[in-house]
């Protein structure tokens, strides 16, 4: 509201774009590449870094980049696609998001993927299905603002569902890790786990922890909860844009990041 006046919705027009674009292209790559590795040395792939494992995370990473080239032309041209497709887009955003996260902390807590057997397979039919329950609330409160913008919140910062979305994103990319961190310091062989590299897929984690930080104090300031002013909105927007920016980029630097530990 006037006098405030916030620069950040032209510079992400002017950059989102372009960026999208290219981690999309770097996610394509890097992710054939690693899937390449799997289909042609299949032995090479030993606990933690198991080919089970990897290869989930390679779908995770894919299914993740598949909307980018959607919402890069969205933010340059306007969205045109309505609705449906824009909250089908969040929801295979988060689908993924939400997966890789219950994969890497899986991962990290034991040898279940050690093997490709009945009880991994059982393993993996219920993370995705319950990643892609927990994915649902983002669906639905996402939605078309202005006719033609997809934004990842069409409802109130106070709405149930909304409220219901924020509790889970803050659990899987704040709480999940702080509870995995504290677990491997108090339990040994969790930290040789990490030892041995399962470290790696702590990659993800570490680049969507800051978002999640980021929309807790969106709520924050969004709720009245802490004392907004027009130079704290300005400078928060450019801070969660660069957060999500740099979750985003996961999708490119995860199978580079297995794939070039894996060469060494």
């Amino acid at each position: 509201a006037a006098p405030c006046h916030n620069n950040f919705c032209p510079l992400f027009q002017s950059v989102a774009p372009p960026f999208l674009a290219a981690t999309c292209a770097a996610a394509a790559l890097a992710t054939g590449a690693l899937l390449v590795a799997l289909a042609k040395r299949p032995q090479a792939w030993r606990w933690p870094r198991s080919r089970a494992l990897v290869a989930q995370l390679a779908l995770g990473t894919a299914l993740f980049a598949a909307p980018l080239p959607a919402l890069a032309a969205g933010v340059a041209r306007g969205w045109h696609l309505g609705t449906a497709p824009c909250r089908l887009t969040h929801l295979l955003w988060h689908w993924s998001l939400f997966a890789q996260a219950l994969l890497v902390a899986s991962g990290s807590c034991g040898t279940a993927w050690a093997r490709w057997e009945p009880r991994s397979r059982r393993l993996a039919v219920a993370l995705w299905a319950v990643a892609l329950l927990l994915a649902a609330p983002a669906a639905l409160v996402s939605g078309v603002a202005a006719g033609t913008g997809c934004v990842r919140r069409s409802v109130g910062i106070l709405a149930p569902l909304y409220l219901l979305h924020l509790s889970l994103c803050l659990c899987l990319l704040l709480l999940l890790p702080a509870g995995l961190l504290l677990a491997a310091l108090a339990v040994p062989r969790l930290r040789a786990s990490w030892a041995a590299g399962a470290g790696l897929l702590w990659l993800f984690l570490g680049l969507w922890g800051p978002y999640g930080a980021g929309l807790a104090g969106e709520f924050l300031l969004h709720a009245g909860l802490l004392q907004p002013t027009c130079g704290s909105f300005e400078h928060f927007d450019l801070a969660l844009g660069l957060s999500e920016a740099l979750g985003v980029l996961h999708c490119a630097l995860g199978p580079l990041a297995l794939l070039l530990a894996w060469r060494c």
